[in-house]
C-alpha cells in the first residue's frame, strides 16, 4: 500500500525517539550522582552527563541502523522498555549481533 521508505520505518524511528527522550533525564540524573561520587564539582557532573548523552545518542544511531528495518510491531509500553533498555546495553547487543553473522569462506 505504501512504497514510502520513512513509513515503514515509523514503528522504529517512533521507538527510538521515544527510547532517546526518555534518556535525556535519565543521564542527567545518572550524571548528577556519579559526577558528585568522582569529583564532586560541576565540571565533573557536566563532563559525565555530556559522555552519557553521547553514548546513548551513538546507541541510538547504532540501534536504529542495526534493527529498524526489522521493527514493525507498534509502539506500546512493553516496546517503549525494550528500546530503552536497548539503547542502554547497546554495545552488548552490538557484539551478541557481531557473533552470530556468518563468516565468508575461509581461503
Amino acid at each position: 500500500m505504501y512504497e514510502d521508505p520513512l513509513y515503514k520505518l515509523r514503528h522504529a524511528i517512533l521507538g527510538v525517539a521515544v527510547a532517546l527522550l526518555l534518556s535525556v533525564p535519565v543521564a542527567a540524573l545518572l550524571g548528577a550522582w556519579l559526577g558528585d561520587a568522582m569529583g564532586g564539582t560541576y565540571g565533573w557532573r557536566a563532563g559525565v552527563y555530556s559522555a552519557l548523552l553521547l553514548y546513548v545518542v551513538v546507541g541510538a544511531g547504532v540501534l536504529f541502523a542495526k534493527v529498524a528495518r526489522h521493527e514493525t510491531r507498534p509502539l506500546s509500553t512493553q516496546r517503549i522498555a525494550l528500546w530503552f533498555v536497548s539503547l542502554w546495553l547497546w554495545p552488548g547487543l552490538l557484539l551478541a549481533s557481531s557473533g552470530r553473522q556468518p563468516k565468508g569462506p575461509s581461503t
